[in-house]
């Protein structure tokens, strides 16, 4: 929901002070109201609603977000916001960026992420640059861990041999806050995601992560965030003599580490925060039909010190300001290793009012590797009579050429990065029983770098390049609706609505597929939820339907994706004060609703689990 929460009805009014705060608009701590993009929160108490370990399933009741998923848990998993790619949107965990500058396009694999842990999670749909800097092109998405005084342990089990447990125990004082959070996931997984597979592809993951924070002074505190995460994910190949797509015992083992040391100081006038953040990530890939060792690996990692800042000015007037600078570099198996700088400044000048803001900001990035970029970006929110909110935005997106895509075997230094320009529009209504928003939004995309075979071809950009090479050849637009509804007729009964249409195209010149729809973007999605408190001891009943329609998985929109349905029908029971038990059964009528070509999905599933808080 644009600048609303997403809570549990009971605990919506015990959660509404501090979730009307966010940061993801300027970097600095603002109220949703004030800012003219549009935001959904996502709260713990809606991550424990909707039960276990697969985030996504949270991730699709934000507007416009769709994903593709090949096969079950822990499967690659891209997600894209309004008819982005799924590299074209930034991911933040605690505040460090998270992407894997080692593979081809970057980007985040969410298979690699679970709900356990996680605090909240904040969504900006639309191009951010300015904030953000590059991959901000479709919105970002900010993951937060816990900060817990007391303890929150689960353990669930079901279908496919899955087994999920997860445990975060905190402290918070006056003085200092000390939160910490671990959990194994694993399941047996599909039946292979080849076509006429007869293995499981299955994963497990395990990992470790906290948070704490010691206030020095009343207005100076110092924090300090990390995380690790082990994942093993069964994959299929493309074995001889053929080289099409099999079944294989294949699989990839990923280690993330990522973590952030930083000082944090606020008075009234001036707020400061200054830190270092660090990601890195391994990727190695095993093949046990030629041994136990890896067949081929990425290393990754990003280094980044940062300062950013909030200057009261007055007649109700702010200045946010940041700068940062990043190193990355990346190897592989068959690629020396490879590094780049990139340096950014940025300001954003606004005004608050309690019934109307005005922000305006630019930045300026310098990349080593390929010069520099300018992104302005502005944004409005005006309250208007009987409950009514109007806003706007306009946002300039730009993403940086991978490491691979400049300095591979298969990389051309000559590339520009991706630009964007995005305009949104959204009219808000809201009232205690009743939250309803329309928003209008386009996309217009350029310098998109695509991958250029170079089979039987020997000049041009293709000179000295046997297989392939990059190159900045794409346009794009995507535009369309988002519509959302909340309903609480009474305190026991929430439903929710929330439905995009969005028409994502190709439309670069001479192209053989301009004017295609692009790959895995469903002009429809729709999801519905709905929760009730019976009156038998508290008992929670509730269900979620996602209904897609259909789609293309390739450019030249030559192999469709079958939309369809997918409903879970869940259930919780407090047995004791700190005591609740659950279940649930997802995919409840058997879809078979692809969102990737090739690869298996989820069928009926039905799992079970205890939670205790103390």
């Amino acid at each position: 929901m644009s600048a609303t929460i997403m809570a549990v009805p009971a605990l919506a009014e015990e959660a509404a002070p501090a979730d009307q705060i966010t940061v993801v608009a300027t970097g600095s701590k603002i109220r949703l109201d004030q800012t003219g993009q549009p935001i959904t929160v996502i709260t713990a108490d809606e991550l424990d609603r909707l039960q276990g370990p697969d985030l996504t399933r949270a991730l699709q009741q934000v507007p416009g977000l769709v994903l593709s998923r090949n096969g079950g848990l822990g499967s690659f998993t891209g997600v894209r916001l309004r008819g982005a790619e799924a590299e074209q949107v930034l991911v933040l965990i605690d505040g460090v960026r998270v992407e894997d500058v080692s593979a081809p396009s970057g980007g985040f694999d969410f298979g690699t992420l679970t709900a356990g842990g996680v605090g909240r999670i904040d969504v900006l749909r639309g191009a951010n640059s300015v904030v953000w800097g590059s991959a901000a092109i479709g919105g970002v998405i900010a993951v937060q861990s816990r900060e817990l005084n007391g303890v929150d342990a689960s353990v669930e089990g079901g279908s496919g041999n899955s087994w999920s447990a997860d445990g975060n125990a905190g402290l918070v004082r006056d003085g200092y806050a000390l939160t910490l959070n671990g959990g194994y996931d694993r399941t047996d997984g599909l039946t292979s995601a080849a076509a006429n597979g007869a293995e499981k592809d299955g994963f497990r993951q395990w990992r470790v992560g906290g948070r704490g924070r010691v206030n020095l002074t009343p207005a100076l505190s110092l924090t300090a965030v990390g995380r690790y995460a082990d994942s093993r994910t069964d994959i299929d190949g493309f074995p001889a003599p053929t080289f099409t797509f099999a079944d294989t015992p294949e699989y990839q083992v990923t280690r993330q580490a990522s973590g952030r040391l930083g000082a944090h100081y606020e008075t009234a006038a001036l707020t400061l925060d200054a830190g270092y953040a660090l990601s890195d990530t391994k990727r190695d890939y095993y093949d046990p039909t030629f041994g136990t060792d890896p067949s081929y690996g990425y290393r990754a990692r990003s280094e980044r010190a940062d300062l950013t800042g909030r200057v009261a000015l007055p007649a109700r007037f702010a200045l946010d300001f940041g700068t940062d600078t990043e190193r990355t570099r990346y190897s592989g198996s068959f690629d020396a290793e490879q590094k780049a700088r990139l340096s950014s400044g940025h300001a954003m000048l606004g005004w608050y009012g309690n019934a109307a803001s005005l922000a305006a900001g630019l930045r300026y990035d310098d990349h080593s590797r390929f010069g520099h970029a300018w992104t302005f970006g502005a944004n409005g929110s005006v309250k208007l009579p009987a409950n009514l909110r109007l806003r706007a935005s306009y946002g300039e997106g730009f993403k940086a050429p991978t490491l691979f895509q400049l300095l591979s075997n298969y990389g051309n230094a000559a590339l520009v990065p991706e630009r964007a320009r995005s305009y949104d529009a959204g009219l808000e209504w809201t009232i205690p029983t009743v939250h309803a928003a329309l928003t209008v939004f386009r996309r217009d995309s350029r310098n998109l770098i695509a991958y250029v075979s170079c089979f039987g071809v020997t000049t041009g950009i293709c000179t000295n390049r046997p297989f392939g090479t990059y190159d900045n050849i794409g346009k794009a637009r995507a535009e369309g609706v988002e519509a959302e509804l909340d309903l609480t007729p009474v305190p026991a009964l929430q439903v929710r609505f929330a439905y995009t249409y969005t028409r994502a195209r190709n439309l670069t010149i001479g192209d053989a597929n301009n004017g295609n729809d692009l790959a895995r973007r469903p002009r429809h999605a729709l999801t519905t939820t709905l929760d009730w408190t019976t009156p038998l001891h508290g008992l929670t009943l509730g269900v979620d339907m996602r209904v897609q329609s259909d789609s293309f998985d390739n450019a030249s929109n030559a192999t469709r994706l079958d939309g369809g349905s997918m409903a879970t029908l869940r259930a919780s029971l407090p047995v004791a004060e700190k005591v609740e038990v659950f279940g649930r059964v997802e995919n409840l009528f058997d879809s078979r609703a692809q969102t990737a070509a090739g690869y298996g999905v989820p069928g009926r599933a039905a799992f079970g689990g205890i939670r205790v808080r103390y």
